[in-house]
């Protein structure tokens, strides 16, 4: 049985910054934001049916915003439906890798 969750997303903050340094993010990090605020999902399939260019690596998700100039790091809790805000970066800062570090 599958019920209404209200997803909570940790946190806007680190998006709102982000879309003051980068405004040509703002529609997209605002689309992605509602999408994931209402919508259920329970598992990383169904979050790829939604989102075609989401990755998985290791344990975070990584999605492409604004035609892939922009990656959103994050890390879902799917059982407590729970989005953590790693971090965005620019294409060229996720290239060099250093996300993965932290």
């Amino acid at each position: 049985m599958r019920y209404v969750v209200n997803v909570h997303i940790i946190s806007w903050k680190k998006l709102s910054d982000f879309i003051e340094d980068y405004p040509t993010s703002e529609s997209s990090l605002r689309s992605w934001h509602r999408i994931i605020k209402e919508t259920d999902f329970f598992n990383f399939n169904e979050l790829k049916m939604t989102f075609r260019t989401v990755d998985q690596v290791g344990n975070l998700t990584v999605f492409n915003i604004n035609g892939n100039h922009f990656r959103l790091i994050t890390a879902i809790h799917y059982n407590r439906q729970k989005v953590y805000v790693r971090d965005i970066l620019t294409h060229s800062e996720y290239d060099k890798n250093k996300w993965k570090e932290k």
